[in-house]
């Protein structure tokens, strides 16, 4: 039986995971955490369930505490319900000859965030030195205003906008928790002014491209910004880490990860609300 710090420690992260729970008899394996196996990989869950909101992290260049923001993405990639699902993460780390210790650290972080970031096709133009061009006026459609928030005007390429549709509208058929918010799932930004932009990063001495860029993947009009709520006290877009751990837990945010990919879809995992269409090139 596992201790009384463990016990708290497990409830914690499956509260934050969003993995099923039952009743506390059992809880060890019930919860999923540890999934049964052997000894070591019992430890190595009970470790997950420690660092989940303490590893000291910073895989996109700014440090975070924890890892409960991409818990929803390391899922996903593990292909379990649950991130601290040992046995598949050792699988996994084997697999990239790393030590299969079934503990998630950042050494395991950096590859996965890696992973992430090769889905976007616009991250492998700019390690190519490639600013995209943005495509002229008459290349981008606008979407319909309950489609967006706010009275600007949101533009971006035809093919994305039809994807975005369908997107949608699954969305909202297979998470009907979607439904009591009309806000959720509808764009806050898409194609942005280059210009603009990069005056922006400059203006605001924010150009490292974490949160801004002087060529942002706005200026494709491919890449949108979704409304998925906010923290108290935060803007929809706000990196702020209480804001992204927020969004992180959101049923809107967890059924974009597992679904948003069957539409052409990938986020930037550093903002939960920044996704890109890839069905066409940047």
């Amino acid at each position: 039986m596992a201790r009384p710090l463990a016990l708290l420690a497990l409830i914690g992260a499956v509260a934050v995971s969003g993995c099923a729970t039952a009743p506390v008899r059992g809880l060890a394996w019930r919860t999923g955490l540890w999934c049964g196996g052997n000894r070591a990989e019992r430890q190595a869950a009970g470790a997950n369930a420690a660092s989940l909101q303490t590893l000291p992290i910073d895989p996109f260049g700014r440090p975070e505490q924890g890892w409960a923001i991409y818990a929803p993405s390391l899922q996903r990639d593990l292909r379990t319900p649950c991130p601290g699902f040992a046995g598949s993460l050792a699988r996994w780390q084997s697999h990239r000859g790393l030590p299969p210790s079934g503990v998630l650290d950042a050494a395991s972080l950096t590859p996965m965030k890696s992973d992430w970031q090769a889905r976007r096709p616009f991250v492998a133009l700019r390690a190519q030195g490639v600013c995209p061009i943005p495509p002229p006026d008459q290349a981008l459609v606008s979407t319909s205003p309950a489609e967006s928030l706010g009275d600007r005007p949101i533009r971006l390429r035809p093919g994305a906008l039809k994807a975005y549709r369908r997107m949608v509208a699954a969305a909202r058929r297979e998470a009907p928790e979607l439904e009591g918010d009309p806000n959720l799932l509808r764009i806050f930004s898409a194609w942005r002014d280059p210009d603009a932009d990069a005056a922006r990063c400059a203006q605001e001495g924010n150009c490292q491209g974490i949160v801004r860029a002087a060529c942002s993947a706005h200026r494709t009009g491919l890449a949108i910004d979704l409304m998925l709520g906010a923290a108290p006290g935060f803007t929809a877009d706000s990196s702020i880490d209480a804001n992204r751990l927020f969004q992180s837990r959101t049923p809107a945010y967890r059924w974009l990860v597992r679904g948003a990919g069957r539409f052409g879809f990938v986020n930037y995992a550093f903002e939960p609300w920044h996704w890109e269409w890839t069905g066409e090139a940047p």
